[in-house]
């Protein structure tokens, strides 16, 4: 049974982040204009570093139904960039659902995947729940909503988001979406919208007009925080007093750049925002499937894992495809290495 006090789709008038017809962020957001834009189209253009992609597929663990069936509680996988199956109290869970080949309006140019999803979306068991934190195509993929909404129970998205859905064809009745600090419970899962600072659109007239969100997602017996996309600020500090301590959180750590700063982490900030937090162990996510910034791919990882260790932070980093044991994670295995070249594999 799903109870809520989320706002009905036409009032976003009454959500203190809502004004002039678009949606915005307490601390505002920094614009490059349009001669900054054209900067760091062109860099994206000429300025890639070699490994920005991996020279060949990466390691990717194949999953079925009947693994995912047979897997115990507090399980979760990775499927790629930040879409992740979390197994609570029986239930099925996913976030940021995107199977297809790019993350991209056009099927034929925009960033590619390095890797297949572990599994096809006609595998995936029966899910009770997807969360989604925004709509940019690397965080909500047409195609994929569309083949997963007869499997799926309920969707649970930022304000706004949910109206996307439903023009694509899901039932209402299936959707809830929620304001920042609103909750829905779902299956005894409690779900709450955070604040994030970032921002949303998927064309070129459409900017902000839905709402971006973190999440808390609290089984009663592990609580986790999944970031969406974020630059660093002092909410992290006010969801880890409301909320934390956290068993894990799933940070984005990855497609940073300076000329983005205020909406995606560097690595450091995202190690900040996990102690912000309260979290127990961290998991890097935004990372490993796209190309979608001016840094080696690797780069993300070895940042992460080496302030992390110094800081003698808990860093889980599964393999796509890898089950991870949510409250007692295995040490990373540092798969990336193998898959650049720059390391023998481990054994």
């Amino acid at each position: 049974m799903l109870t809520c006090g989320a706002r009905p789709a036409a009032s976003y008038e009454q959500s203190p982040q809502f004004h002039d017809g678009r949606f915005h962020n307490p601390a505002g957001k920094s614009s490059l204009g349009f001669v900054g834009t054209l900067g760091v189209l062109w860099r994206l253009m000429v300025d890639k570093p070699k490994d920005a992609t991996p020279p060949a597929p990466i390691p990717v663990q194949p999953l079925t139904r009947q693994a995912l069936l047979d897997a115990p509680d507090d399980s979760l996988w990775r499927l790629g960039h930040s879409t992740l199956l979390m197994k609570l109290d029986g239930h099925f869970w996913l976030t940021d659902p995107v199977f297809s080949e790019r993350a991209s309006p056009m099927s034929f140019m925009g960033p590619k995947r390095f890797h297949a999803p572990p599994l096809d979306i006609a595998a995936l068991p029966p899910l009770t729940g997807v969360i989604i934190s925004h709509d940019h195509y690397d965080h909500l993929d047409h195609h994929a909503i569309r083949a997963l909404a007869p499997n799926v129970e309920h969707f649970v998205t930022a304000l706004g988001v949910g109206d996307r859905l439903m023009a694509w064809g899901v039932p209402a009745e299936k959707i809830q979406q929620l304001d920042w600090w609103q909750e829905t419970g779902v299956q005894g899962l409690k779900v709450t919208a955070t604040p994030a600072q970032h921002f949303s659109g998927r064309g070129l007239s459409d900017g902000n007009r839905t709402l971006w969100a973190s999440w808390v997602i609290d089984s009663g017996s592990r609580r986790i925080f999944f970031s969406g996309d974020s630059g660093y600020f002092d909410g992290f500090a006010r969801i880890g007093e409301r909320y934390g301590p956290f068993d894990l959180t799933l940070i984005e750590t990855g497609a940073y750049d300076a000329d983005w700063a205020d909406v995606h982490m560097q690595p450091e900030q995202s190690l900040q925002a996990h102690l912000d937090l309260r979290g127990t162990v961290m998991m890097p996510i935004h990372n490993g499937t796209f190309d979608l910034a001016l840094h080696p791919w690797t780069e993300p990882f070895e940042r992460i894992t080496a302030l992390a260790a110094e800081r003698g932070v808990i860093l889980a980093a599964p393999q796509m495809g890898e089950r991870l044991d949510i409250g007692a994670p295995a040490p990373s295995g540092h798969w990336w290495r193998q898959a650049s070249g720059t390391a023998a594999p481990e054994g």
